[in-house]
């Protein structure tokens, strides 16, 4: 994924795991330089390129302009898609005519309704603290970017952080985000720690302790149930209709498919990020040092995400299961989830253990049923949403 203006942002999210990166802007020297050797390199004959950041829609459209342009002029005879993640409080009319002609999928960052969308305030980075004491709230910005992107047709989907200020309220969480017409979210979990600390002038990793939790972050308790409550609210009535990704790809491991979501793969590694200077890293969530794979202005993309090191970065994820994991039942269906949440121990006191582990055990077990009624309708070439339609919903959702 591309950070067009590094970690520059309009709003303030406090669980924000990016704000302490760099405020560069991507050069369309650099931009160019990417675009043709990220076509060069495919196999494939569709690409995606992700926008990310940040907030990419400080750029102004002729930025983008000029990002398709290349693309039709190094990628003759590919199929190239875009999607771009934004918060929506930039959102305009001409923005929502020109994602729509050019067939962008949008990623609008929510977290819920009004009441639990506190954490997201104005940016005192763009906005000095003097020019909103009594700031406009964010929740109704997002919500008129959103009425934009309905009015034009544009492809959206809702992107949330499950985090200290929603996680006790997933029903109303979740319908919230059905009643707004989202029929595709995700939501990922606060898991923040501090975890870092300066050392010989760099920012450099401290493994092998358990840290203190960020205030924003939710307890594996809290996980678990926010997701078995949030499962048994779509379940009865949502399946084939809105397409929450968490559920889509644990049904997809159950029936032995590709998750299509990197953190419940049994490997990573395919989600590198390219910083406005040209670096390359391993992953968005690993934006240190360590993992820094080189620079486009000194090395190919293909030699820096298909070298030894990055391949290394990604069978890790399987290859550092603690003996916990390896003995779980589940281990199918979760694969450790994502490595930057591994840092409590098993009950053997081995390392590695995903600190959300007993929230995911809590939701498998919760939704086991379920998913071997849907998994054999798969097989057997009939809809999963056939599960409404029956009585055998588990007790839990009946």
């Amino acid at each position: 994924m591309l950070k067009p203006v590094g970690s520059r942002c309009n709003l303030a999210c406090t669980y924000c795991y990016y704000r302490d990166k760099g405020h560069e802007l991507l050069s369309e020297g650099l931009l160019e330089e990417f675009t043709r050797q990220y076509l060069e390199a495919q196999t494939m004959s569709q690409v995606l390129f992700t926008w990310h950041g940040g907030e990419p829609l400080l750029r102004p459209l002729s930025f983008y302009r000029k990002a398709l342009e290349l693309q039709r002029c190094y990628g003759q005879g590919l199929q190239i898609d875009n999607c771009i993640q934004t918060n929506g409080t930039l959102l305009t009319d001409e923005w929502c005519e020109f994602l729509r002609e050019n067939n962008f999928l949008v990623g609008i960052s929510i977290d819920g309704p009004e009441p639990l969308n506190v954490l997201r305030t104005p940016s005192t980075f763009h906005h000095p603290p003097s020019t909103f004491h009594h700031p406009p709230s964010t929740f109704h910005q997002i919500m008129r970017g959103i009425g934009l992107l309905q009015k034009h047709g544009v492809q959206w989907n809702a992107m949330a952080t499950v985090n200290a200020a929603n996680v006790d309220h997933p029903v109303e969480f979740y319908r919230f985000f059905r009643d707004i017409g989202c029929q595709f979210l995700q939501f990922t979990p606060v898991v923040e720690r501090g975890e870092r600390m300066e050392e010989r002038g760099e920012w450099k990793e401290e493994r092998g302790e358990r840290k203190e939790e960020s205030d924003e972050c939710i307890t594996p308790q809290q996980w678990g149930r926010f997701l078995c409550a949030v499962y048994d609210e779509w379940v009865r009535r949502d399946v084939g209709q809105i397409f929450v990704q968490l559920f889509d790809a644990t049904l997809a491991n159950w029936v032995g498919e590709s998750p299509g979501v990197c953190s419940m793969a049994p490997t990573c590694g395919h989600a590198a990020v390219m910083e406005a200077d040209g670096s390359v890293y391993s992953c968005d969530h690993f934006v240190f040092p360590e993992y820094r794979l080189g620079n486009i202005k000194e090395k190919t993309l293909t030699e820096m995400l298909y070298g030894e090191r990055q391949l290394h970065f990604g069978l890790q994820k399987r290859d550092a299961l603690p003996r916990q994991c390896r003995e779980c039942e589940f281990l199918f269906a979760c694969n450790g989830e994502c490595p930057k949440n591994r840092f409590t121990s098993d009950r053997c006191g081995n390392p590695g253990l995903n600190y959300l582990c007993e929230g995911y055990r809590q939701f498998f077990s919760h939704v086991a049923a379920d998913m071997d009624f849907m998994a054999a309708e798969l097989r057997a070439g009939r809809a999963p949403a056939n599960i409404m339609l029956t009585s055998h919903l588990s007790p839990h959702t009946s």
